[in-house]
């Protein structure tokens, strides 16, 4: 776990059902001045993952402007993922579950919760994504909806950190 300053780059390959799927990731870590530079980076995406800070309330407001940025860029073709992270500070969250859970279907976007620092979730995330990939078995609007239903107040699932 290390913090982005700047703009980091992340290639993650996954093994998934038949296919192989390689995301590149392009972290902005939400700073504004880097905002112009967004066309250019997704302009060819299928995915676009935009995360908030459970524990800041504005990281959270910003993500209606940030999708917008990926819709305007992209139209209606980019699958877009809301990802509330840092639930390892669970005891400084200024957003709920259930607040997240609704603005991903204010938005119709997928919503899933992580911690970068602990590896909580994030395996899951990258395996949904790639599922709702164009092609796999189920089509993005379904994936979207399951997503969005899924309770995520089960006790975690023992961390597993990966090295690489």
């Amino acid at each position: 776990f290390q913090a982005t300053i700047g703009i980091d780059f992340l290639s993650k390959t996954m093994y998934l059902e038949d296919r192989t799927v390689r995301l590149q990731l392009w972290d902005t870590a939400g700073q504004e001045r880097f905002r112009s530079l967004i066309p250019s980076y997704i302009r060819d995406s299928t995915i676009a993952v935009v995360v908030y800070d459970i524990t800041n309330l504005n990281s959270f407001q910003q993500t209606s402007k940030w999708i917008d940025d990926v819709r305007t860029e992209r139209g209606s073709d980019v699958i877009i993922m809301l990802v509330g992270n840092k639930t390892d500070l669970a005891d400084k969250r200024q957003i709920t579950t259930e607040e997240g859970e609704q603005r991903a279907k204010e938005l119709n976007v997928m919503f899933i919760e992580t911690s970068a620092k602990t590896g909580y979730n994030v395996k899951q995330l990258f395996r949904r994504v790639a599922a709702a990939l164009p092609g796999m078995d189920s089509t993005p609007e379904k994936s979207k909806e399951d997503m969005i239903d899924i309770k995520l107040e089960k006790p975690p699932e023992q961390p597993v950190t990966e090295s690489g």
